[in-house]
């Protein structure tokens, strides 16, 4: 995709009627990258609460208007986490998904773009973070290539829902 191509790409807000690529990305993802076969009931149940409530986070998406088999190629969705330090909010990028045709042609990186210009016209924002799969060296290059750089901290959890994924993640081309 040439630059002047890159520029068609439309990156916009999710709307409830992107419910279900939102959904088949999200399962996606989280097979891709982490082996996880997600529950498609409680996946739908999820988005749709963020699509319904704008207090938990919001998607943005893009599309390319000449797209045949939908316009939807790509998908992340923002969460906040409040900084006392700070007094203001982390953005946190997550649900990051691009169709593999479309991968390596700017798609993510419109996104974040679109993610950072909105966090930075703000006065309460006050950084844009992600979490990555510590595998994932090609996402880890991208996340680097936008100007993201490693955190000093690690991520431990206590996850109630989802158990650890019992094979290796695929490994990523």
């Amino acid at each position: 995709m040439s630059t002047s191509a890159t520029d068609r790409l439309i990156v916009r807000p999710a709307r409830l009627d992107d419910l279900e690529v939102l959904v088949r990305f999200g399962a996606a993802m989280a097979l891709e990258t982490e082996g996880r076969t997600l529950d498609m009931e409680r996946l739908r149940r999820g988005t749709l609460a963020v699509l319904e409530s704008p207090a938990r986070g919001f998607y943005r998406v893009a599309e390319w208007p000449e797209e045949p088999s939908g316009k939807v190629i790509g998908q992340l969705l923002v969460t906040y986490e409040w900084s006392d330090w700070r007094n203001a909010t982390f953005w946190w990028i997550q649900s990051v998904y691009v169709a593999p045709p479309w991968r390596g042609r700017g798609v993510y990186r419109r996104m974040h773009e679109s993610v950072v210009r909105e966090a930075r016209a703000r006065g309460d924002v006050c950084g844009v973070r992600l979490y990555v799969e510590g595998e994932n060296v090609i996402a880890q290059s991208v996340y680097s290539r936008m100007g993201l750089t490693p955190s000093t901290y690690r991520v431990f959890e206590d996850d109630f829902v989802l158990p650890r994924p019992e094979r290796e993640p695929r490994e990523r081309k």
